[in-house]
């Protein structure tokens, strides 16, 4: 209960006082020669917490701050002989995220993001060999539509149409019944993951994808129908415009390696140029 009340104490006191003026700090607990003070706790607290919940969040954070230097402590005590070398890594640490920040502030202001199409085409030409598939892909239209929908019929051939009449029609009928109608966005797919769609299994994937272009099944609830726009088998070359997020990457990836390289080699010449550096 004294806790409570101090901390509610505590609370209003924190909340009272200036930005502008100077007040003497609270101790909370203490460890050894190490003080926790209300200052230390007070961006913990927000104006929509009430006094029971402010008073758990309070006593929780002191409790973990009295571990932790405990252990602290402790630690210090029986790594004696190896403190150095945890200085060291704390300050080797240090030193690496400091430079890794700069950098990255430097990366994100300066470095030319833009990459065009004509310069993934040249990557892809001249190191297609790089972008070979590791499974079957496929370009799909994919849809799943329930028994007691009406009209299979229509669907069966419309579905099948290149005629854009045929294929408004499927459209429309699909936003009304259909339990899934999806081109992925006319986007490359893994056939693996189609399959996972449907009641049904292929074990020779490459001989069914060079002599079939649709897919028809059904389960106990549904029909399914696929058409496989285009295909692209496992052990061929990707096709570009699959390939085209990978080079993207691996194009800005290298500009950074170059970037960086290019400014250690700067910062290292101009330090020489100044003398700003021995090397005995």
């Amino acid at each position: 209960m004294k806790f409570k009340v101090f901390i509610f104490v505590l609370l209003v006191l924190v909340g009272c006082k200036s930005k502008d003026t100077e007040v003497e700090k609270i101790p909370l607990a203490k460890v050894n020669d190490k003080f926790l003070y209300d200052v230390d706790i007070k961006e913990l607290f927000t104006s929509n917490l009430s006094q029971e919940d402010s008073v758990t969040i309070a006593k929780n954070f002191i409790d973990e701050w009295v571990k932790k230097q405990l252990l602290l402590t402790k630690a210090e005590l029986n790594l004696t002989e190896e403190n150095n070398d945890i200085e060291k890594q704390i300050e080797d640490y240090r030193s690496s995220l400091l430079i890794f920040k700069y950098k990255q502030e430097l990366i994100n202001q300066k470095l030319d993001t833009v990459v065009t199409d004509d310069e993934i085409e040249e990557y892809y030409n001249d190191y297609s060999a790089n972008f070979v598939l590791n499974h079957n892909i496929v370009k799909v239209l994919f849809l799943m539509i329930s028994k007691e929908a009406p009209e299979i019929d229509k669907v069966k051939r419309w579905y099948k149409s290149n005629d854009e009449e045929n294929l408004s029609r499927l459209e429309d009928y699909c936003y009304q019944y259909a339990t899934k109608f999806d081109n992925f966005n006319n986007d490359w797919i893994p056939f693996n993951s189609l399959l996972i769609e449907l009641p049904i299994n292929i074990d020779d994937q490459e001989r069914y994808l060079r002599y079939n272009k649709y897919l028809e099944t059904e389960d106990s609830l549904y029909y399914y129908f696929v058409k496989i726009n285009e295909h692209s088998l496992k052990s061929t070359i990707q096709p570009l415009e699959y390939a085209k997020h990978k080079i993207k990457s691996i194009i800005l990836n290298k500009r950074k390696f170059t970037f960086i390289e290019e400014l250690e080699n700067k910062v290292y010449n101009d330090a020489l140029n100044h003398n700003e550096f021995i090397i005995y």
